[in-house]
């Protein structure tokens, strides 16, 4: 999609490059260049997009897409200054709260609804378990101090379980957490689609998921550092304008994007041919009620000393209402 520019926005934006300097120009970067680091899944499916037809280097965009193989290898880049944006949970930015890194979550790209964006509970073929209530001091496999973690805490106090009735056993690797509930090594896991999807296909059972509450358990955000959003504020506002243009041509016509969602987006072969395309949100914040569940669970499970300010780490400079 073609972006027009006035005189007086291309003299400012010619401003901004020579204020940047040398330095800038030594690593090739300029301030129209945003890193955003990410662990390649249906989240990131509009950058994707916007990046292989070329539409945000249209809009004078110099978009550099920085995959993970892990969380911990995202974050450690992200807190090194490597990057200047990446995509992850609530839970995340807590953490980088925690270890006073100055950032902030300046968009949804799935969970501003609760359908988006599945995080399920599975019980095990064979099981016979078919109620999260049944899990009362059964070991469910999640990742520890992570949105699944607190996912499952969540699905399982909703069951009405005690805190010291929820008992988990820590499976930090996706593959390994899928191929040990579907062998019986674990009677119940917490994973995200699209690998519950998969668990389900081969025989898993979903017993709850986060859809079924009206608050949304697990927002995936777009977080950028304070700085980034000060110094490549033009960059930005280009970078989110392009990107609601993105996400509306999506959701007109989901399966026009399929082939992006399967060459992209890490879908299990064994059930790419009816995994729907997603619906996204154009670009919103998570509520003030979203974080506080997130705080409140941190700080109970020790991750946190107090709840961090909402207002703090949250900007809606670049909502679409």
């Amino acid at each position: 999609m073609k972006k027009k520019f006035t005189k007086l926005g291309i003299i400012t934006a010619l401003a901004v490059i020579l204020v940047w300097g040398t330095a800038a120009v030594a690593k090739n970067e300029t301030p129209f260049t945003l890193k955003i680091g990410f662990i390649p899944a249906e989240d990131e499916l509009p950058l994707f997009v916007g990046k292989e037809r070329g539409d945000f280097a249209h809009a004078g965009v110099d978009l550099r897409l920085v995959p993970f193989a892990s969380a911990v290898e995202r974050d450690t880049a992200f807190r090194a200054g490597q990057l200047d944006g990446i995509v992850c949970d609530l839970v995340a930015v807590g953490l980088f709260g925690k270890g006073g890194m100055d950032v902030k979550v300046a968009s949804i790209t799935l969970g501003a609804k609760p359908e988006e964006g599945r995080f399920a509970l599975l019980a095990a073929p064979g099981s016979g378990i078919t109620s999260p209530s049944e899990l009362k001091g059964v070991p469910v496999g999640v990742s520890n101090n992570s949105i699944i973690e607190f996912v499952n805490y969540q699905l399982l106090s909703a069951a009405g379980l005690k805190p010291e009735e929820i008992k988990t056993i820590e499976i930090p690797k996706v593959p390994v957490r899928l191929e040990m509930l579907i062998n019986g090594q674990v009677k119940a896991a917490t994973l995200p689609d699209p690998i519950a999807a998969l668990a389900e296909a081969k025989g898993a059972k979903v017993i709850a998921s986060d859809t079924e509450f009206e608050v949304n358990l697990s927002p995936i955000v777009y977080v950028f550092t304070d700085k980034a959003l000060k110094e490549k504020s033009l960059a930005l506002n280009m970078f989110y304008k392009t990107y609601t243009d993105i996400v509306q041509e999506i959701n007109e016509d989901p399966e026009k994007f399929r082939s992006y969602l399967l060459e992209n987006c890490r879908i299990p072969k064994l059930i790419e041919d009816e995994y729907p395309v997603p619906q996204f949100p154009l670009p919103t914040i998570p509520t003030k009620a979203e974080w506080d569940l997130v705080m409140d669970w941190m700080v109970e499970k020790g991750l946190l000393k107090a709840a961090l300010p909402y207002e703090d780490y949250f900007t809606s400079k670049y909502v679409v209402q």
